[in-house]
C-alpha cells in the first residue's frame, strides 16, 4: 500500500453525482481520504465531503474545487444525447476547463476517465470527443494517467439495466459479431483512487490503461447476453445479433418514444457495431498497482440482485 493510500489524501472529483462518480466517491471515503466533488445541485452532508455547486464551465468553480487538493480525479462526463454536438461541449471544453483550474491552483495530478470508444474516434461523435479530451490531458504538462474503461456495470447503473431487464424477458438483442470487456463500477473505483497516488511508482504517469474484469479475451456479446440471463434466473435468453441497419431503426423507435431520454442512439449504434471492445493486454494495469476483485459471473447475479431489491426487476 502506497503512502498516499495510508494517510488521508485530498481529492477533487468530478461526476459524482453519477454511477461511476458516485461509486469512487463511496470508495475513497471508506478508504478515509477527504473530498471535493463537483455537483449541479444540493446534496445531503457527508463526513470527509465537501460539495462544491456548479459546472464544468464556471472557471471559478473549478479552482474552488481543485485549490489545495492533492489530485484530480475527473470522471464526468457526457456518454449519451440526442445532440451530438453537446459531447463536444461536455467532454472537450470541461476537460479543457478541468485542465485549466488544475494548473491554475498548483494540482499536478490528473487521473482522466475517458472510454475504449476513444480508440475508434471515427465510429462515433462519443468517441471523437474523448479522443480530443484525452489529447489535451496528454498535452496539458500535468503528471496525467487516463483510464480507458470498458462497458462498466454494477448497482446503481441505468446503462447495462436496460440489458437486465430484457434479459427477464427472454430476449437480449445484440449488435453483429464481436466482444467486450467488463468491469464492475467498485473494481474500476479502486483503480481510480489507486491511480490518484501522487508518491507511487512513475510507470503510474503519463499512461493510457484499459481496465477489465481479468477475463483473458473477454466476452463474445452472446456470452455476455447468456451471463446477464443467468443473473436474473433465465437458463438460456434468445441473443440474436442484429444488423447495423435495424439498430438504427430501432434508435430511430426509441427516439421517438422516450424522447431525449432515449438509451439507443445512432451515435451509440456507430460504435456498437464495431466488433472489438476488449480491454488490451499491453494496456493492463501492472498487478502490483490494482487486480479486479469481482468476477463478473458473480458481479452481475448481484447486481440483478440489487436492482431486483430496489424493484427495478
Amino acid at each position: 500500500m502506497s503512502k498516499l493510500q495510508r494517510l488521508h489524501a485530498r481529492l477533487a472529483l468530478t461526476g459524482a453525482t453519477g454511477f461511476v462518480g458516485s461509486t469512487a466517491l463511496d470508495e475513497a471515503l471508506a478508504q478515509g481520504h477527504d473530498l471535493r466533488a463537483l455537483t449541479r445541485r444540493p446534496q445531503p452532508d457527508r463526513d470527509s465531503v465537501t460539495w462544491v455547486e456548479g459546472t464544468l464551465n464556471d472557471a471559478q468553480t473549478l479552482e474552488s474545487l481543485c485549490e489545495g487538493m492533492d489530485a484530480v480525479i475527473h470522471v464526468a462526463g457526457l456518454t449519451n444525447t440526442p445532440d451530438p454536438a453537446e459531447f463536444e461541449r461536455a467532454n472537450v471544453v470541461g476537460t479543457a476547463n478541468m485542465i485549466a483550474a488544475a494548473r491554475a491552483v498548483g494540482v499536478e495530478r490528473f487521473v482522466f476517465v475517458s472510454s475504449l470508444s476513444a480508440r475508434e474516434p471515427d465510429l462515433s461523435a462519443y468517441g471523437a470527443s474523448k479522443a480530443r479530451a484525452e489529447e489535451l490531458v496528454q498535452d496539458s504538462g500535468l503528471i496525467w494517467t487516463i483510464v480507458r474503461p470498458p462497458a462498466v456495470y454494477g448497482p446503481r447503473d441505468v446503462d447495462m439495466f436496460e440489458l437486465f431487464r430484457s434479459a427477464k424477458m427472454g430476449l437480449v438483442p445484440l449488435p453483429p459479431g464481436g466482444g467486450t470487456s467488463l468491469i464492475h463500477a467498485q473494481d474500476l473505483a479502486k483503480l481510480l483512487i489507486a491511480l490518484a497516488d501522487t508518491h507511487g511508482p512513475k510507470l503510474l504517469f503519463q499512461k493510457v490503461y484499459e481496465p477489465d474484469d481479468g477475463r483473458e479475451g473477454g466476452w463474445s456479446h452472446k456470452e455476455m447476453a447468456q451471463a446477464i440471463g443467468r443473473a436474473v434466473g433465465r437458463r438460456s435468453v434468445f441473443a440474436p445479433n442484429l444488423p447495423a441497419s435495424v439498430l438504427s431503426l430501432a434508435a430511430g423507435v426509441d427516439r421517438l418514444l422516450r424522447g431525449d431520454r432515449a438509451k439507443l442512439t445512432k451515435d451509440r449504434v456507430g460504435y456498437m457495431c464495431h466488433p472489438n471492445w476488449i480491454a488490451r493486454f499491453d494496456r493492463a494495469v501492472p498487478g502490483d498497482i490494482w487486480q479486479p476483485q469481482i468476477d463478473s459471473e458473480e458481479g452481475l447475479g448481484a447486481t440483478a440482485e440489487w436492482y431486483r431489491r430496489e424493484g427495478w426487476l
